[in-house]
């Protein structure tokens, strides 16, 4: 597996553009604007595009999926069901954070807990991570140990919780018994910022660093 991540929107959240070397198909996480940026990223390497998928349902993450999707002939395949309230925003959401109109949408798929995605050769195991989202979501690659975990961790921070639907227990619930699980060794690629690894949040993070979460 090969990805490539791609700063998009004013927001400068992390598209990743991942695919399978055997293969050249590819997937998108988190499309969130930018739509020429990616379109070109796809052409330059010789890819074709299976699927678009989404980690949560905020703007900055989803806000050209809908057009990519209808440009190539490919599904949106995520997130979970529980964040459909926010695509159905997503209007609203345009006009008061400042993006290009971008309408409500039902992904062709919602994805859960367990379910398995293949991007030619490779395979992605998705988590169920509720906590800045209800239905956030991170894709794994267990083969190249790599989490593709959008807007549930940061390195050095965590995902908001103060967006509607967010729960701080549930995010630390996800960080602690649902990512932790994947190995010190597993690469984090986050929505926004630079990547880190389990073992260096575990160490190093001030919200869920093992010393601060063991005194409390």
């Amino acid at each position: 597996m090969k990805y490539q991540v791609l700063q998009v929107s004013s927001y400068r959240t992390n598209c990743s553009l991942l695919w399978c070397t055997q293969t050249h198909r590819a997937a998108l996480i988190d499309p969130g604007g930018d739509a020429e940026l990616l379109l070109d990223a796809i052409e330059e390497k010789g890819l074709t595009l299976e699927r678009v998928l989404l980690t949560h349902g905020h703007i900055d993450h989803v806000g050209v999926a809908r057009v990519l999707a209808q440009r190539l002939g490919v599904p949106v395949e995520g997130p979970h069901r529980d964040d459909q309230f926010l695509l159905d925003m997503l209007p609203e959401e345009a006009r008061t954070y400042g993006f290009p109109m971008v309408e409500a949408f039902m992904p062709e798929r919602y994805l859960e807990q367990g379910d398995r995605i293949q991007v030619g050769r490779l395979t992605l195991e998705v988590l169920h991570t509720p906590g800045h989202t209800p239905g956030h979501l991170v894709f794994h690659n267990p083969e190249a140990d790599i989490a593709f975990v959008g807007d549930l961790i940061f390195a050095g921070s965590v995902g908001r919780t103060d967006f509607e639907g967010g729960n701080q227990g549930d995010l630390i619930h996800s960080i602690t018994q649902l990512l932790w699980p994947l190995g010190e060794q597993t690469e984090l690629v986050p929505g926004h910022g630079p990547n880190s690894t389990i073992a260096r949040e575990r160490r190093l993070n001030p919200y869920v660093a093992d010393s601060r979460l063991q005194s409390q």
